[in-house]
């Protein structure tokens, strides 16, 4: 079988990898809870080396959060990406919803899981919110660049810190029901609800 495009065996096993011991991290935690789990646990239940855990995260909070280091630049880069047509609103928006793959819409229930671990415990949430602002600012940055205003200017400030509360709205309410509603859909409306009252600024 030849090599094509896309990602090589080695980068797929390691995002398996990188997925296994995240898995294992928030089942443990969940049954366990964050005092009574430490990496030696994760490691044996994702069938690795603690030194090969730390290959991939810094400490077993990191692993229930498994936070993707280049999210921020990959929306950036999605916001600028899309149509000269569509208005900034409708730009993040679909940014966000290329980065909401089929499956983390089909495991509805590891990220319940998730999302639950994360609200129990104060020290995942500062986690969590530090590293959104990081995602953000990179948001901003794509924002301001797409509509011809400086980076500290109001729109693109409001219009990231909206984006992300919608995101996260969406989310909430994916993980709770339990109806058909898919993420994207859930996305597309809170967005919609956005799109209605930010209108982008005038180019000078």
């Amino acid at each position: 079988m030849t090599k094509s495009t896309g990602e090589g065996l080695r980068d797929r096993k390691k995002r398996q990898t990188r997925k296994a011991l995240s898995r294992a991290a928030v089942d443990l935690v969940a049954e366990r809870g964050l005092d009574h789990v430490t990496v030696e646990d994760i490691s044996a239940a994702a069938d690795v080396s603690p030194r090969t855990f730390f290959n991939y995260f810094a400490s077993k909070e990191d692993a229930v959060l498994a936070p993707d280091p280049e999210a921020g630049a990959r929306l950036r880069a999605g916001v600028l990406a899309q149509p000269a047509g569509l208005s900034a609103v409708e730009a993040v928006r679909e940014a966000l919803l290329a980065e909401v793959s089929t499956e983390l819409n089909e495991d509805r229930e590891f990220w319940g899981r998730r999302m639950c671990v994360v609200q129990r415990y104060p020290v995942l949430l500062a986690k969590v919110l530090a590293g959104g602002e990081q995602v953000e600012r990179e948001v901003v940055a794509g924002i301001a660049e797409r509509v011809g205003v400086p980076a500290d200017a109001t729109h693109p400030m409001l219009l990231a810190a909206a984006a992300g509360a919608a995101f996260r709205v969406a989310v909430v309410r994916w993980s709770a029901t339990a109806g058909d509603a898919t993420l994207p859909a859930l996305l597309v409306e809170a967005f919609d609800l956005l799109a209605g009252g930010l209108a982008d600024p005038p180019r000078s």
